[in-house]
């Protein structure tokens, strides 16, 4: 699994400098140079986070998973699904400028959503582990678990930022 990871990762770090080259090389883009790099970035770092929870889920050997924890990656699938969605549109931006808030919107409430179960995660494991270890092992992937989902509302505010500029 780790492997994969490691390739996935590099994957991405390809795309992302085959994006930024391609962007360097070219001399008018529809949109602004800077907004498309921070919007990959962006992209970059959402991607970087899900293969730091992925390295903890690894390293400590987790073959478990607390229901939120399992309501989290949910969120974190619907979350990629959307912003791909929302990237896919930016080549009608102006037309598809309604559905291009739309999903940034619902990028935002799937934020507070798992902002909601990262807290009642963190709280059962208190109530309910008794293993300190496990303790700190529980909160770590919870915590990752929501940075993820950061990451992906990041992306959505790179989005809107583009559709506010643009139309």
């Amino acid at each position: 699994m780790l492997q994969s990871n490691l390739a996935a990762r590099s994957g991405s770090r390809r795309v992302t400098r085959e994006v930024l080259t391609a962007l360097r090389r070219t001399f008018i883009t529809p949109l602004d140079r800077g907004d498309i790099k921070d919007l990959i970035t962006s992209m970059d770092d959402a991607i970087d986070q899900m293969n730091q929870t992925a390295k903890v889920i690894t390293l400590f050997e987790l073959r478990a998973f607390e229901q939120p924890m399992k309501d989290m990656g949910e969120i974190i699938v619907r979350a990629a699904q959307v912003a791909a969605e929302a990237v896919g549109l930016l080549r009608s931006l102006a037309k598809e400028s309604n559905r291009l808030n739309a999903l940034t919107e619902e990028i935002i409430r799937i934020e507070e959503q798992a902002d909601q179960l990262h807290n009642q995660g963190r709280k059962e494991l208190f109530l309910k582990q008794s293993d300190a270890i496990a303790f700190v092992i529980g909160t770590e992937v919870y915590d990752h678990l929501e940075e993820v989902v950061d990451r992906f509302e990041d992306v959505a505010n790179e989005i809107s930022a583009i559709v506010i500029e643009n139309v």
